[in-house]
Parts: structure tokens; sequence; C-alpha cells
């Protein structure tokens, strides 16, 4: 196969495995945003579970052919600690983005008659209200301002890439084995959002956030997208960029060097690089998904 066509194949596998994730992700939280009682009202962490298995799936799906980043905060954290290639990283994460347009825009298909019923029924408009906005894109929740969800973002991006970094690490001897890593991951994404969701929906992810975000921008959410009550757009963005580079920094420098047989003169720097999960050919990672209701939705979702 041609390099070429290899690329091509890498990008196409990043598209899905966002697109993948933002079905299950953006459809579990039109379950809890749109219907009253929602089927998740005091089972939060069936929420979570879901955007985990979708993680799980879409690593299943895609991994042997890009390795599943499918998050732009991993991807920069593999070519800044692990040897992915530099030339790759815009058009994957334009990729992933790509992904959660597509995705958001499945969704819409499903949902939009129930999203107008909600918002007629709530006198809610798109624009003005940011009524249903919470099916598409995050929020900060209670007492949360913008500033300090750009904290959180931080915090909750570095333990997920953290986390990977460790599950993927091949000196890691308590790393799960084969492609289980897959289940571990999306296990961790779902223990995010469970124990931190309500912050500010958990996106640790900026095509998570980005894609359905623009896409509901054109579907009539107009400023409730952008730039959103006190100007949010950025926050899941920046915030997961430097979470991730932070989570894995930590786990390069801190853990790596001490791991069984680590010899650091038997490969590139910062090279678990084919073994682990930088490169295509390898069951890798995802980034989190999340949510959260803006604009006439009661509750923080995740």
């Amino acid at each position: 196969m041609s390099e070429r066509k290899r690329f091509l194949g890498e990008l196409i596998s990043e598209f899905i495995a966002v697109l993948i994730i933002i079905i299950f992700g953006d459809s579990v939280a039109a379950m809890i945003v749109l219907y009253d009682p929602n089927p998740y009202q005091n089972a939060y962490w069936g929420v979570a579970i879901v955007w985990g298995l979708g993680v799980t799936f879409a690593i299943y799906a895609t991994g042997a052919v890009s390795g599943t980043h499918a998050n732009p905060a991993v991807t920069l954290a593999l070519a800044l600690y692990r040897g992915f290639s530099w030339k790759k990283v815009l058009p994957y994460c334009a990729a992933q983005v790509l992904g959660g347009i597509a995705g958001a825009a499945v969704v819409y298909l499903n949902f939009h008659p129930v999203i107008d019923h909600y918002n007629m029924t709530h006198h809610f408009t798109r624009a003005g209200d940011g009524g249903a906005a919470g099916v598409f894109f995050t929020h900060p929740g209670l007492a949360v301002t913008a500033m300090h969800s750009f904290v959180v973002q931080i915090v909750l991006t570095a333990v997920l890439v953290f986390g990977i970094f460790a599950i993927t690490c091949q000196y890691n001897t308590q790393a799960p084995q084969a492609n289980s890593g897959a289940l571990i991951i999306g296990l961790l994404v779902a223990a995010i959002g469970a124990s931190s969701g309500f912050l500010d929906a958990w996106a640790i992810n900026p095509a998570r956030d980005f894609g359905p975000r623009t896409f509901a921008y054109f579907a009539g959410w107009g400023a409730s997208a952008f730039p959103s009550p006190q100007h949010y757009w950025w926050v899941p963005i920046a915030g997961p960029l430097v979470g991730g580079v932070v989570g894995a920094g930590i786990y390069q420098f801190t853990l790596r060097p001490f791991m069984p047989n680590y010899n650091p003169g038997t490969a590139l720097p910062g090279s678990d690089v084919t073994p682990e999960l930088s490169s295509p050919k390898v069951t890798t990672v995802k980034p989190a998904p999340v949510f959260t209701p803006t604009g006439g939705e009661a509750t923080p979702l995740p």
C-alpha cells in the first residue's frame, strides 16, 4: 500500500472514530436533556458508561488503521512525547473535528423532532435561550465560571492522557494485555465523567466539543454555540490541549523511566512509538466525550 493511501486511511479512521463516539455520546445526552423524566435521572453512571463504551467501540473499530487517537489532545501529546509525525498532527485534528460534525448531524437527524418539541414545550429558542444545546456541546455547570472550567479541563484531560500513556506503555508490566486496553480506556473515560461530569460536562477532547458545536451553530443555535455564554467556546479546546501535554509529560518523566526493562538506548527519544500508541496498526486511544445544558436546561450534564 502506498504511503499516500495509508495516510488517507488513517484520516478516514480518525473521522469514523469520533463519529462513533459522538453518535453514542450525544445521543445519551439527548436522552437526558430532552425527556422528563429521563431514564438516567437517578443513574448518572449510565450516562458515563455510554460515553466510555462509545470510546471502546471506536478503538476496536479503527485502532488497527490509525491507532484511534480520536482526540487532538492525544495527538498533540503523542507528537511531543512518542514520536508521532508532526506533519500528521493538523490533518488528524481536522479529521477528528469533521467526525464530530458528522456525528452531531446523525444525532440531529434522529432527535430533531424531539428537540423541537422540547423547545416548544418549554418556550425556548435555539439561538436566544440555547434550548437543548446540551445535546451537542458543553458549558459550565453550577457555580463554575469559564476560567475555572479551563482549569478543570486541564486537570481532567491530564488524568485522561496520563492514563492512556500508562495503559499503552510497552514497559508497563501491569498494563492490560492484548486488546483489553480499549475497554480500560473506555472505563477511564466513564470514571472521569462519573466523578466530575457535573462541573462542566467533561469535554476532555477538543473535537468532541468543537465539532458538534460547529454543527449546532449552523443548525440554528447561533450565538449560543459561538461565542456562547461567558464566551466559553475556546475553553473545551485550549484546556484539553494543555491538559494532554501536562498529563502525558507527568507519565513520561515521573513513572516511565522507572518501569521494568526500560532502556532509553533501545529506541528514539520518547519512543515507545510503534509498540505503544502513536502509530497506526496499534489499538490506542480516545478522549472523551460530553455535554451539559445551556440556556434553559436546569442541570449540568456530562
